[in-house]
């Protein structure tokens, strides 16, 4: 199973995304990213990795699906991958237009999951 940790629940992604995680992982279940406020210092933030370290070990996946607040994202990548559980990110090709009022749109098409 590959557990999603981000702020996009697994219900929400394309299909090239979902058909990605489930041929390498069968299924993926998903773990509400957490809210992180700016002013937190080091030690908060190390704090919260632990937490989400002990709950992703009593889950046990194959892989954690990790995007988010990049400080904690790195903290927490670095511990998972310590006990030996990969952790993964999504790449996407971003597509730009803008209109004629000079309002420009993004779209982020999924490409391929990459290994931290």
């Amino acid at each position: 199973m590959l557990l999603n940790l981000s702020n996009h629940p697994s219900s929400s992604w394309p299909e090239s995304q979902v058909k990605a995680a489930t041929h390498q992982y069968q299924t993926v279940d998903d773990l509400p990213f957490p809210q992180i406020n700016p002013e937190w210092d080091d030690d908060q933030i190390e704090q919260l990795a632990e937490e989400y370290e002990i709950k992703i070990r009593k889950i046990n996946p194959q892989a954690v699906h990790l995007m988010g607040e990049m400080t904690f994202t790195f903290k927490l990548v670095n511990r998972l991958k310590s006990i030996g559980i990969p952790c993964i990110a999504s790449t996407t090709e971003r597509i730009a237009t803008e209109d004629s009022n000079g309002n420009k749109t993004s779209v982020f098409q999924f490409v391929r999951f990459r290994t931290y």
